[in-house]
């Protein structure tokens, strides 16, 4: 895993959190949901090839 990976989800986690709370207080929960909703989606979509590939390794450590 490299670090920029870090360091992007860290920043779709500030700017999310930032987001959410600005339209939470203006009283639009509806898009501050979607906006917590898309911020999950962008960090799962660049995490799943490296879950995948710990599901490999360990497959194929465990190969008999």
């Amino acid at each position: 895993m490299e670090v920029s990976l870090i360091f992007k989800i860290a920043a779709v986690g500030i700017l999310v959190t930032l987001l959410g709370q600005i339209l939470k207080h203006s009283g639009r929960e509806e898009q501050a949901f979607l906006v917590s909703l898309a911020g999950l989606i962008l960090v799962l979509t660049w995490i799943v090839p490296y879950i995948y590939d710990l599901f490999v390794t360990i497959q194929n450590l465990f190969q008999l």
